[in-house]
C-alpha cells in the first residue's frame, strides 16, 4: 500500500494503491530519546526526523519502519496519533488518497495547524 521513493523533498512516502480517508497507514515502533539527550541530538542529523515524545512532549523519539519518512505539508493528506504507553506511532489517511500520490503529515501534529516551522517550504 505504499512505498518509498524519491519526492521534491527528498524521500518520501507513496500510496501504490488508492487509500480511504481514515484507513490504518502505518505502525511505527519508536525509541525514545529523553530530554536529557536533547542536545546532543539535535547535533545529528536525526533531530529532523524525530516526533516530540512523553506525556509533556519534552522527550523526542524516532520512528522505525517508515514513520519518520512522512514529509510535512500544511494541508496534510495523513495525520499521526502518538501511543505513548506502547511506544509507537500511528499513521492514518486524513483524507483519500490516490495512488501515486505523496502521503505527508503535519509535523506540527494537529491537522490544520498553521505554526511556522524550522524550516520554510510548504
Amino acid at each position: 500500500m505504499l512505498e518509498v521513493k524519491q519526492s521534491q523533498y527528498g524521500r518520501g512516502i507513496f500510496a501504490t494503491r488508492d487509500i480511504k480517508k481514515d484507513e490504518l497507514l502505518e505502525v511505527s515502533p519508536v525509541i525514545v530519546f529523553p530530554k536529557e539527550e536533547y542536545k546532543n541530538l539535535k547535533k545529528t542529523t536525526l533531530i529532523a526526523y524525530v516526533f516530540w515524545w512523553g506525556e509533556n512532549y519534552d522527550d523526542c523519539a524516532l520512528a522505525l519502519g517508515i514513520g519518520s519518512l512522512f514529509n510535512h505539508s500544511s494541508t496534510p493528506n495523513a495525520i499521526f496519533k502518538r501511543k505513548i504507553k506502547k511506544g509507537t506511532i500511528k499513521f492514518y489517511a486524513y483524507t483519500d488518497i490516490k495512488a501515486g500520490e505523496e502521503i505527508r503529515i503535519n509535523y506540527n501534529g494537529e491537522p490544520d495547524d498553521k505554526t511556522p516551522l524550522w524550516f520554510e517550504g510548504e
